[in-house]
């Protein structure tokens, strides 16, 4: 998604509203609190921060040493108008940024889904560089090839994980998985219908492909609020989901 300006400028307007944003920056906090407790002292990198709603979110909960990098001037360009420490760098060029700087906590949200498994084992194995001994990668990842749909062709993805894919690289980096879960099991179904839908619509010319839509919009109110308290009261209650659109992963250096 480096060049969709569009894309981004949704982004940066709804990261801080729209329920599957908030669910996801609340989900990196608890997993910062399981493993640091109430520090926010600690040094955290996001990489592949986008427009920095992830970095607002976290400077608004009193953590102090934020960085952020992405690969679009676009999205660096939008962090700077929210006053973050962000820096255009291409991940695919990771290796040549100097690894002496080392984070307490790397995230890595919705990234992987743009790299093919050589492009994808190099980077991983530099996030994990960048790991201070004991550190924690944590990594959103889209999920189930059959949640593919418009929204992978509007923002460029390439592929879609199941846990057994990080089982795999993981021990490439020297990484122990700590905790997964896939999210969300409640809306699969509904989920699984829109994408299908726009599917079959792509097929028969109704939309195109040239000109996809992604699922980032503000659904009203009353609806973006219901599917938050929906989301939020399944991780209370299934806190290790075995099916769901997207994959939740902590690993520990």
């Amino acid at each position: 998604m480096i060049d969709k300006r569009d894309e981004f400028g949704k982004m940066f307007r709804l990261e801080q509203r729209l329920w599957w944003y908030r669910i996801l920056h609340e989900s990196v906090e608890r997993a910062l609190l399981k493993q640091f407790g109430s520090r926010r002292d600690i040094a955290i990198l996001d990489a592949g921060c986008g427009t920095g709603g992830l970095l607002d979110f976290l400077r608004r909960r009193g953590y102090k040493h934020l960085r952020g990098i992405d690969g679009s001037a676009d999205a660096v360009a939008f962090c700077h108008e929210r006053g973050l420490d962000v820096t255009l760098v291409n991940l695919n060029e990771l290796a040549s940024v100097t690894p002496q700087i080392q984070y307490d906590a790397i995230v890595c949200n919705d990234v992987f889904c743009y790299f093919d498994d050589p492009a994808l084992h190099q980077l991983i194995y530099q996030l994990a560089l960048r790991l201070k001994p004991g550190g924690l990668l944590i990594s959103n990842n889209n999920a189930f090839n059959v949640f593919r749909g418009q929204h992978d062709i509007a923002v460029g993805s390439i592929r879609r994980f199941v846990l057994a894919d990080f089982e795999r690289l993981a021990p490439i980096a020297n990484l122990q998985i700590l905790s997964s879960t896939y999210w969300s099991l409640a809306l699969s179904p509904l989920i699984l219908l829109i994408r299908q839908w726009q599917n079959w619509q792509l097929r028969a010319g109704w939309r195109s492909a040239d000109q996809p839509a992604s699922d980032v919009y503000f659904p009203g109110e009353w609806v973006n609020q219901t599917l938050y308290k929906l989301v939020r009261a399944e991780q209370q209650w299934l806190p290790q989901a075995p099916f769901g659109s997207s994959l939740f992963v902590t690993f520990k250096k």
